[in-house]
């Protein structure tokens, strides 16, 4: 009886070193099966250090400079020849920043293009960070607008000519020295113009020959001239929401590249 006893105690001992092993070995093929742990790229970086995903982090705390607004509208391309976009008002509350609106927008036909270097009469849409000085439009402001507007009749111009005084600067009337067919009539373009916002570039100290009539407007019928456009709708709502006293701005780029919008 003892002998058979100490054959089954064997036996098993036997059956219990080989499950060992094997459950060793499969442990082992396991290890070697699994990806790379994420814990040893963390290691070396404390938790708090560690860069969250770009898409969780508001856009405007990516960018270079703000130009000290609480208000900023993004408008950003996918690439700098692209002709559409979007659009991206943000408000910024106890040091961060929210969203409080996005439209689809269109981009000049000739793409973006870095806007201390741009020439006129390319159709490009200048990169930058820029001021918005005031608004205007063929209609009346919607309600809650707190920005400078004016309204465009009849003889109100944006002189466009690189030979006048009056160089980038709405005028009403078209002066002597401001050819018309160099400029543009703001009622001419009723739906563009319906409703605008300046933007501020090339605006303070005009360089002549960079471009002149740069605005935030309503959509037309296509690509623009170099301005940025959005609908109607889209419009009115900005329009209501900048505050002067926020110092608005406005950052236009690429997503990325040199021209991207985050560089400004």
């Amino acid at each position: 009886m003892r002998r058979v006893q100490t054959v089954r105690t064997v036996r098993g001992a036997v059956r219990r070193r080989a499950t060992a092993s094997l459950s060793a070995v499969a442990l082992a093929l396991l290890a070697l099966a699994a990806p790379a742990p994420a814990a040893a790229a963390s290691a070396a970086a404390p938790v708090d250090r560690i860069p969250l995903p770009a898409h969780r982090v508001p856009l405007p705390a990516l960018l270079a400079d703000t130009g000290g607004a609480e208000q900023l509208i993004t408008a950003r391309a996918p690439t700098a020849r692209a002709t559409t976009g979007t659009v991206q008002w943000w408000q910024r509350h106890n040091g961060r920043w929210r969203q409080a609106g996005w439209a689809p927008a269109r981009f000049g036909a000739g793409g973006l293009t870095e806007g201390s270097t741009r020439v006129q009469g390319t159709s490009t849409t200048p990169t930058g960070l820029y001021d918005l000085p005031f608004a205007f439009g063929t209609t009346p402001p919607p309600p809650g607008t707190a920005v400078p507007y004016r309204r465009a009749g009849a003889d109100s111009w944006w002189c466009e000519d690189n030979a006048s005084a009056s160089y980038n600067r709405w005028v009403a009337p078209l002066p002597p020295d401001c050819a018309a067919g160099e400029s543009e009539r703001l009622a001419d373009h009723p739906t563009q113009y319906s409703r605008a916002l300046v933007i501020g570039f090339n605006y303070h100290r005009p360089v002549h020959g960079r471009g002149a009539g740069i605005f935030l407007h309503v959509n037309g019928k296509g690509a623009t001239a170099g301005c940025v456009s959005v609908p109607a709708g889209a419009m009115a709502r900005i329009l209501s929401w900048i505050r002067p006293s926020a110092h608005p701005h406005i950052a236009l780029g690429a997503a990325y590249g040199p021209t991207a919008v985050t560089r400004y």
